[in-house]
């Protein structure tokens, strides 16, 4: 049986597919050759991550599919519902890269309250010319410690960030309208464990009291993120957005940018995507990564075994 893994799977998972008896093809395959290699390949089960589409015209002309699978958590770029309806197995691993996104975004956080992220532009082309001038420039920094870190958004990435700013000693709220009420326990290196039970306050609450903002929500129709909710936010707010491009109205942060309501952003996704705005790119207080959240050598490794557990399940044992 045929897996074509075509954007890509850890070698521990094409490992543990193979030691089940499944034949793993990594080649990449491009969008419009992807129904033609599927259907001459006999392919079973196709694996994608962010830059593969599966859609209803790939589902009803490739009939050796019988399994769709996402390695990481969204799965906007596939017609799930239409896939189930025509008998396929659809799977994705939620849990896989939690941890990995929210120290990313903890990076862009870092980086973000330090300046790194224009110091690290600055630096190679002015440090030998101009360092006096530039240790001014970035030596008002603030500490993370002590503020307060919104979550908008909290499932599994949400928590994961939450656990991430309770251990630095940030205060967390969050707005979530599937989930009142929760607790998550940080678990350190020694075995011990501490709890934390918090409730989901309003949006606009969430959005009024914070000093940093951070986005873990799904595609959306509409902006979470727009014009109306930076004219609620407090002045110097810095925001972080490693969910999904379209969730964050990149024109209104332009504009809040410019006139100083939010200090700094970090961007790992945008709306234009793979083809960023070029006013994104270019604005000096933005941190910015190609989309790389869940791209961690652990994660991509717990990502490719939960693929195949799932896979074996689901087309060997059942």
């Amino acid at each position: 049986m045929k897996i074509l893994a075509n954007d890509g799977i850890a070698r521990t998972g094409i490992d543990a597919l193979e030691k089940e008896g499944f034949e793993v093809l990594t080649v990449k395959v491009a969008q419009e050759q992807l129904q033609n290699y599927i259907n001459e390949n006999e392919v079973a089960a196709l694996l994608v991550r962010s830059a593969t589409e599966v859609r209803k015209n790939l589902i009803d002309n490739c009939p050796s599919l019988r399994l769709i699978g996402r390695g990481g958590v969204g799965m906007d770029n596939i017609d799930v519902a239409y896939a189930k309806e025509k008998g396929l197995h659809v799977i994705n691993t939620p849990a896989a890269s939690s941890e990995s996104v929210a120290e990313l975004v903890f990076a862009h956080l870092f980086g973000g309250v330090r300046y790194l992220y224009d110091a690290n532009r600055n630096m190679p082309l002015e440090g030998d010319s101009r360092f006096k001038q530039l240790k001014k420039s970035y030596g008002s920094g603030t500490e993370l410690r002590g503020k307060t870190l919104g979550i908008i958004g909290f499932g599994r990435i949400g928590q994961a960030t939450a656990k991430v700013a309770l251990g630095v000693g940030m205060k967390v709220i969050y707005f979530d309208p599937f989930m009142e009420k929760t607790s998550v326990t940080l678990s350190f290196f020694d075995g011990q464990q501490i709890a934390f039970d918090l409730e989901s306050r309003s949006k606009e609450q969430v959005l009024k009291d914070s000093d940093f903002i951070t986005l873990h929500v799904p595609a959306q129709k509409e902006y979470v993120i727009g014009k109306k909710e930076f004219g609620l936010m407090k002045e110097g707010i810095g925001i972080v957005n490693a969910a999904r491009g379209g969730v964050l109205d990149e024109v209104a942060l332009i504009d809040a940018l410019e006139k100083g309501k939010v200090s700094f952003a970090g961007l790992d996704v945008f709306e234009s995507e793979p083809n960023p705005e070029i006013r994104i790119l270019m604005h000096p207080n933005i941190s910015l990564t190609p989309h790389i959240g869940a791209a961690t050598g652990e994660a991509q490794d717990r990502i490719g075994i939960e693929l195949a557990t799932q896979i074996t399940e689901l087309l060997k044992k059942n």
